[in-house]
């Protein structure tokens, strides 16, 4: 069917705007639109924007929390070890109906396209055929990347590496990598060496977690981007995390920044979880534990950001909402300019289809394909304040999750007013 969309504001441009959508795809985008269509909606003047895009998460974890503990340190290592009790029995079936449910919630609030990890040390590879089914079956609310992640490393244990290639095979779109979490540095390099093989044999991407760690000692972001350049893989690698920027002196920094440049490196900020894992060895001052998001984007380093996880053994709480993970991040990140936190949506719009590489079919634009989420706010800034649940989200033109605006009353001196939020 076809739908029109009336009196939207859209983002970088002055006045009301009308979406036309025909064949899942935007026909027409002007200030009148005098063709009709079988559904009209009135937007009120509300923000309509891309959909949103969680470029890092955990699929296979989401919602165990408690299960078979709770991490009571709060720290990376320990959820790596709750989850490791928890996979030993873990079955497809579990991680399915999980991740279904967390899918559900991420549509909701406006994500249609994730980059998940499928941890691929659990040697049935249980997590993995769960994930390959939910991207198949979920397909008609959001499109899906598996990656292939050796949690436990991929040099750390026999086999681990014919698991990475095997996953693959079976149908992981990207490779994963953990070089810190390797033995020695010398693993961590060789790993990296390792991923990028089996990458280029299959012509996968790299996916990788990169330097999660507080320890300023930990550059293997450097080897993963020059091993891009060396293999003519610029634009063709994402970084999760790199924590450990947040602790580099800023010489080595402004080094870093330019080979990220040149290879086309996307770092992935996950700032709910950084904020959380991070800086736990810490006394005071306590480091903020997220990688250096406003020296990267001004640096010309393309960021977007993950919401990584939802209620596992590394994070207790969330929704699935990337607006809420942007909000810590421009907190965090001292992006609280105002054209900066107008700009700040990039990080889970524009950005993270240029690191997808979907430029051609993204966005609010005649042709572009009709992914579009309508925000019950005016602008970025009121979307960040109020961070209330969209109104409208589109999947190729069709709408797929559908609310009513949120209103509000409240009684004074016996009288009822409408409270006004925007």
């Amino acid at each position: 069917m076809s739908i029109l969309i009336r009196g939207a504001r859209l983002r970088r441009l002055d006045g009301l705007y009308d979406v036309l959508i025909e064949d899942g795809k935007i026909a027409e985008v002007s200030t009148s639109i005098k063709r009709g269509a079988d559904e009209t909606i009135d937007a009120g003047g509300r923000l309509l924007t891309p959909s949103f895009s969680d470029m890092h998460f955990h699929l296979d974890s989401a919602l165990t929390l408690g299960d078979p503990r709770y991490n009571e340190s709060g720290t990376l290592i320990e959820g790596i070890e709750i989850w490791a009790e928890k996979k030993r029995g873990i079955t497809v079936e579990d991680v399915k109906n999980r991740a279904i449910r967390a899918v559900k919630m991420m549509v909701s609030y406006g994500t249609t396209r994730l980059r998940t990890h499928a941890d691929i040390t659990e040697p049935r590879l249980a997590t993995l055929k769960g994930l390959l089914e939910v991207k198949k079956e979920m397909k008609p609310l959001i499109d899906i990347q598996v990656t292939a992640f050796p949690q436990d490393g991929i040099l750390t244990e026999p086999g681990n590496a014919e698991l990475l290639e095997k996953a693959v095979e079976m149908g992981a779109d990207n490779v994963g990598i953990i070089p810190h979490y390797e033995l020695t540095r010398e693993d961590g390099v060789k790993s990296i060496s390792v991923a990028f093989d089996i990458a280029q044999k299959y012509g996968r991407d790299v996916d990788g977690h990169v330097d999660e760690t507080d320890d300023e000692q930990s550059r293997f972001l450097e080897v993963v981007a020059a091993e891009a350049i060396r293999r003519g893989y610029e634009g063709r690698v994402t970084a999760g995390h790199a924590t450990a920027m947040h602790s580099y002196n800023d010489a080595y920094a402004y080094k870093l920044y330019r080979i990220l440049r040149r290879a086309g490196v996307t770092v992935i900020a996950n700032p709910l979880i950084n904020i959380h894992l991070q800086g736990r060895f810490d006394t005071y001052p306590k480091r903020r534990g997220m990688t250096r998001i406003k020296e990267l984007l001004k640096h010309g380093v393309n960021v977007a950001l993950g919401h990584d996880c939802i209620r596992d053994p590394w994070y207790p709480l969330g929704r699935g909402d990337m607006v809420q993970a942007l909000f810590m991040a421009v907190h965090v990140g001292h992006l609280m300019g105002y054209q900066e936190l107008r700009d700040s949506f990039d990080l889970i719009t524009v950005n993270a289809a240029r690191a997808l590489r979907i430029e051609s079919e993204y966005g609010v634009e005649r042709g572009k394909r009709a992914d579009l989420v309508l925000l019950d706010a005016r602008d970025e800034l009121e979307a960040l304040a109020l961070q209330r649940p969209p109104l409208l989200v589109i999947k190729e033109g069709r709408i797929i999750v559908r609310r009513s605006n949120a209103e509000a009353e409240i009684v004074v001196d016996g009288k009822k007013e409408r409270l006004e939020f925007v």
